[in-house]
């Protein structure tokens, strides 16, 4: 139920707007001057909007609309009058009145006022959780020192029309820096379109960058407009840059160079206003110089060079991300998320995540669907993940009892010191052994902790 605060020096008025909009469903507070109406405003969060005369002894409307504005700056209000000009009007619509309606009160006309006002309301409240949304999804978590001076680099190289050149592992978050570089910088209401080089087959990323004209080929019955039209005004990303063939390389060369970009089978170009950012997994300069990559293009792409750390760099921030994770997909699948305990916690730290952050997105999204305790214990991890070891031995082929001995306890320790997260120290202790002793079991069987 919507709530409305009515400012009126006229008790009949009052009462008229009261009977009115408590019959159609609202709630109404009632203030007989401005003071008592901006105590209200103080005082009482749930308003979602208010109608306020002009005219009233002492502190009169505009100076309520005012004060109102100071408080609470979202909260729409229409202004009445019986004494209505233009001036007036004009006067309470830049002080920040959402309408202005005469008296006598039409029903109708007070009733569209109040609706219109509540529904641009309600749509700014939406736009807002959205964009905080979206600004969560782009957050950049973590505080090791290798994160906070990534943010830090796209903090000040955001706000520019500077090329960018991404590097770093798959799944390490390329993407993200991308986005945060379009949400930071002023172009952040226009396009962010952003072009796998890596997903396009040779003979359809140079139609997918540049569009075409109607007839240009077989089967181009209407006009396209390339990625880079698309992402007018705003970013164009282009990721797996490496992987692009040559010949679409020296095309985009031609763009960066020019300012411009032709249509296939179009006889002239149009100019674009798009900043272009870049991002591999490869090491451009290696590739240049393996003749696979333009080494023109490369100076072209990396004005400013970003590289993304991987996620076994990055400490404790595993922890803090599969935390996030897995709150993030026991809400999606209306679960309660688990707590991960210490050993888990430590074996996060541990792990080489060859997949960086999308692998451990992967955990969290399998742990929430299939643990169901509280408590999250390396036991569940496990559970829930394909581990990268070689096959058990079987057993019962072994002939001797001396080699079933030594395989049963490579397997055992193996077992333990995974479970540990390869804490040496806690693994002799829940054994019951001494330190030294676990140290020649290990090098006696090969057993290290994952790289």
């Amino acid at each position: 139920m919507h709530r409305v605060l009515v400012i009126d020096d006229d008790a009949s008025i009052r009462a008229a707007v009261d009977m009115i909009l408590r019959y159609e469903g609202y709630a109404v507070v009632l203030a007989a001057d401005g003071s008592e109406g901006l105590a209200h405003v103080r005082g009482d969060d749930a308003l979602d909007a208010v109608l306020c005369d002009i005219k009233m002894p002492g502190m009169d409307g505009l100076e309520v609309l005012q004060g109102i504005h100071a408080l609470r700056p979202s909260l729409p209000v229409i202004m009445v009058s019986g004494h209505a000009s233009i001036s007036t009007a004009v006067s309470a619509t830049r002080n920040g009145a959402w309408d202005f309606i005469e008296k006598p009160l039409d029903r109708d006309r007070l009733l569209l006022a109040l609706r219109n006002a509540l529904a641009n309301r309600e749509l700014g409240q939406t736009t807002e959780r959205l964009a905080r949304a979206a600004a969560g999804r782009h957050e950049i978590v973590g505080s090791a020192p290798c994160v906070q001076a990534l943010r830090t680099m796209i903090a000040r190289i955001a706000d520019s029309d500077a090329r960018v050149l991404i590097s770093g592992e798959n799944g390490s978050g390329k993407e993200l820096v991308a986005q945060n570089l379009h949400l930071l910088s002023s172009r952040r209401d226009k396009p962010f379109v952003d072009v796998n080089c890596a997903a396009l087959p040779n003979e359809l990323i140079e139609n997918e960058l540049f569009g075409h004209e109607r007839g240009s080929y077989t089967g181009a019955e209407q006009r396209r407009a390339g990625k880079f039209e698309l992402a007018e005004g705003g970013t164009l990303f282009l990721d797996e840059v490496a992987d692009m063939p040559l010949q679409a390389q020296a095309k985009v060369l031609r763009v960066l160079e020019e300012g411009r970009v032709s249509r296939i089978g179009a006889s002239d170009s149009i100019a674009l206003d798009c900043r272009v950012v870049a991002a591999s997994n490869k090491d451009l300069q290696a590739e240049v110089a393996a003749g696979r990559f333009r080494e023109d293009l490369y100076y072209r792409l990396a004005v400013v060079e970003v590289q993304v750390p991987p996620l076994r760099d990055r400490g404790d921030d595993v922890v803090e991300l599969f935390t996030r994770f897995l709150a993030h997909f026991a809400k999606r699948y209306a679960r309660t998320p688990p707590r991960p305990d210490v050993a888990v916690c430590r074996w996060l730290t541990t792990q080489r995540w060859p997949g960086n952050v999308r692998e451990l997105r992967n955990l969290a999204e399998r742990t929430i669907l299939l643990c169901n305790e509280p408590t999250l214990q390396l036991a569940d991890v496990n559970a829930s993940t394909p581990l990268r070891v070689e096959p058990c031995e079987d057993v019962f082929a072994i002939d001797n009892f001396e080699a079933f001995k030594d395989s049963s306890e490579k397997q055992w320790l193996l077992r333990k010191l995974r479970e540990n997260g390869w804490n040496i120290k806690r693994t002799a202790e829940l054994l019951g052994m001494q330190r030294s002793n676990l140290y020649k079991k290990m090098e006696r069987y090969a057993l290290h902790p994952p790289r």
